[in-house]
């Protein structure tokens, strides 16, 4: 059955805010995209070789889809995701794009099925519905559409608009692949994001091996850090990304920090240990903010590899991290306290637990010159979602609080298709502020393109 895409699809079915939302949506559809905060792997982009065909293109990245078909019962071998002891998986792509579109229906009415309806229809230009019966057919036409120039990585980046995106990259990454975009010549512009979460993580079994050499005091330690940081900014990156369960901070005493950063040496700390000084380097990394002018990002409340069995088979990023409740008016107030009324500093915050939107996080952002507000993360970038998000936080903080959008995705070609998504989202949300009376079509517009574009540009330093 051949689909076209719904010209107003996720508008309002009351045709006085469609119509608005239709004129807001035409009006910032086409401006260019701004990625401030993702995971697509630079060595896409650096290699600028064609994509192998359309399941590792589309499924196999995408851990959206993956947790979806693993709660549905499906066995990630049989999905051609590779075991940590070697056992054997599907090989067959044909195979693994086949059970991808017998389990097409688990995606209806998620915003997972709404990227990929996207993707099909606007990036490969797919006329028909996936289906079991279709899916051989569909297969061929994409996989031959990535073999032509147009459908090349860097091709794709220039169709879709992109005028940066950011990546993000380990504490330890020598960035050879940025450095390979960078003096390729091409004008295309791909810059890394610091992360060192796997450097505070004294209590994991993994800390050590995460340091490229020998630290022997935390001076040092702190100092390699800086260092890092520095080398990042050279290479083009305006922001850090730190993942945390709790956004703790605290400051420890000198000698504190030492002795546990001895301890970790040692391989003698307790989670509670590591919580206190991940709490202190969160301190630090907004104190070394000040200095060299990184934009500063948490992102908390996620339980990572909450299902161990399937970590421990498949590894991190296969679907098993789940949201736990969050509190920020307490654990943040270290920090802001200290930092968050210099203007020279900027905390972007993002939550899983959508009931501190209107309780904490807009009245942080709306009293702490330094804090803006990070858009609906992770199971809440829906078109549900970024209502919620724009209901429980524009009174208090207004949106010239926030940071904008950014896709968060490892699935290059969902770029695009999320970005649609919120600029939809956001031009039916004030369109429905115009349908009230609560703003004129003036400021909307201007608070359209401000949301679709503006924000992300100003509060990422780009």
């Amino acid at each position: 059955m051949a689909v076209v895409l719904d010209a107003d699809r996720c508008f309002d079915p009351d045709p006085a805010v469609r119509r608005v939302a239709r004129e807001l949506y035409e009006e910032t559809r086409r401006l260019p995209i701004v990625s401030p905060h993702g995971h697509v792997d630079p060595e896409i982009l650096a290699r600028d070789e064609p994509f192998a065909e359309p399941a590792a293109l589309i499924v196999q990245p995408d851990h959206y889809i993956l947790r979806l078909l693993y709660a549905r019962g499906v066995p990630l071998e049989t999905m051609g995701i590779p075991r940590r002891d070697g056992a054997p998986v599907e090989t067959d792509p044909c195979k693994v794009w086949q059970r991808f579109a017998d389990h097409y229906y688990l995606f209806r009415g998620t915003p997972t099925g709404a990227w990929l309806d996207y993707e099909l229809h606007e990036v490969f230009g797919v006329r028909d519905r996936l289906s079991p019966e279709t899916a051989p057919r569909i297969y061929d036409e994409i996989r031959e559409r990535l073999s032509s120039p147009e459908f090349r990585p860097r091709a794709l980046f220039e169709r879709f608009g992109i005028e940066v995106l950011a990546t993000t990259d380990r504490a330890s990454d020598p960035l050879e692949h940025h450095r390979a975009i960078r003096e390729s010549g091409w004008t295309g512009r791909v810059i890394p994001c610091f992360r060192p979460d796997a450097v505070l993580r004294i209590a994991s079994p993994e800390w050590r091996a995460e340091l490229e050499t020998p630290l022997v005091d935390y001076a040092e330690f702190l100092h390699a850090l800086e260092d890092r940081r520095t080398f990042f900014k050279r290479m083009g990156a305006t922001a850090t990304d730190h993942a945390v369960l709790e956004p703790y901070t605290t400051w420890l005493p000198p000698n504190e920090a030492e002795v546990l950063y001895q301890r970790a040496r040692q391989g003698d700390v307790t989670p509670a240990d590591e919580r206190r000084f991940m709490g202190h380097l969160l301190m630090e990394m907004a104190r070394l903010s000040l200095e060299d002018g990184l934009v500063m990002q948490i992102h908390a409340g996620a339980l990572r590899d909450h299902n161990r069995p399937l970590f421990q088979l498949f590894g991190a990023d296969r679907g098993g991290d789940i949201p736990v409740a969050t509190e920020f008016t307490r654990n943040l107030r270290a920090l802001l306290n200290a930092y968050g009324n210099d203007p020279r500093f900027t905390l972007v915050v993002f939550t899983l637990d959508e009931s501190t939107y209107s309780r904490e996080l807009a009245p942080l952002a709306g009293h702490y010159p330094a804090m803006r507000l990070g858009p609906p993360w992770w199971f809440h970038d829906s078109l549900e979602g970024m209502r919620r998000f724009r209901e429980r936080t524009t009174e208090t903080a207004g949106i010239y609080k926030t940071a904008g959008f950014n896709d968060d995705t490892r699935a290059f070609c969902s770029i695009p298709a999320r970005h649609d998504l919120a600029r939809r989202a956001d031009a039916n949300f004030l369109a429905g502020l115009v349908a009230r009376h609560m703003i004129d079509t003036s400021d909307a517009r201007r608070m359209a393109r401000a949301l679709a574009y503006e924000l992300a540009k100003e509060t990422y330093k780009l």
